[in-house]
């Protein structure tokens, strides 16, 4: 095995448990433990862990803001596992709420398709757009003031008109969920303001996001996880992140 294997091996090992340690690479590699020591060295100077007496663990990076088209075009296979499961908890006749989140955007066309007869409100033009192609839906805007970036409505206006409805269910995006401080995060002030106005509107409320942005935070507190009724992930995180799920009594969808 070449060098820039075996660390994107240990990469791979990071993302699964969310720590390493040294010995056990050793044995793993079959190289000595100074060089596994070397390749963790490396994997710290980019930034990817956080070497710690024996071994290391993954480290929380920083999310880069990218407007929602572009975050549409990434990771599509698994934002439509997680927008699937999302459908499925979806009851006719039910009222929902559909934050600004390119997931939502893929859980809002599987919702058009199905002609299934509920009623919407979301802040996303992309979203209003894809339901409006529906007859059977009954489509609420909350207007506000138009965030082009995020490419919806945000701020006080939106805030003062979402809190006179409830919801059975609010599916809620974000770049980073932080289970240690069990803080969840965006990347702006007023969208963070707006999502945690979405998330007192629901009855159940649902985080929709990749398991990757258990490692990732924003630069904003919006929530704590002690206000979600559960997490829609694509599947199973790291086993050190499971066991903060546990521990935190946090329903894994």
């Amino acid at each position: 095995m070449f060098a820039q294997e075996r660390l994107d091996s240990i990469t791979q090992l990071l993302y699964k448990d969310g720590k390493v340690i040294v010995k056990d690479l050793s044995k793993k590699y079959q190289v000595s433990e100074d060089a596994i020591r070397k390749d963790l060295k490396i994997l710290e100077n980019q930034g990817i862990m956080e070497r710690t007496y024996g071994g290391g663990i993954l480290k929380k990076r920083i999310a880069e803001f990218t407007n929602v088209g572009d975050r549409n075009k990434k990771d599509k296979t698994v934002k439509n596992i997680i927008a699937n499961k999302a459908f499925k908890l979806i009851k006719r006749g039910e009222t929902i709420l559909l934050d600004i989140s390119s997931t939502n955007m893929i859980l809002a066309e599987m919702i058009r398709d199905s002609e299934m007869e509920i009623t919407v409100i979301s802040n996303s033009i992309d979203i209003l757009y894809i339901l409006s192609k529906s007859s059977k839906i009954t489509l609420i805007s909350p207007g506000g003031m138009y965030f082009c970036q995020a490419g919806g409505f945000v701020g006080s206006e939106t805030i003062n008109s979402i809190r006179k409805y409830n919801v059975q269910k609010a599916f809620i995006g974000s770049c980073g969920v932080d289970l240690d401080l069990k803080s969840i995060t965006t990347f702006n002030v007023e969208d963070g303001n707006t999502k945690n106005a979405f998330i007192h509107c629901g009855k159940e409320v649902f985080l929709v996001m990749e398991n990757k942005k258990f490692n990732y935070d924003g630069i904003y507190k919006f929530a704590n996880i002690n206000q979600i009724t559960g997490i829609i992930t694509e599947g199973e995180p790291s086993n050190m992140i499971l066991k903060k799920l546990n521990k935190n009594k946090i329903n894994l969808l």
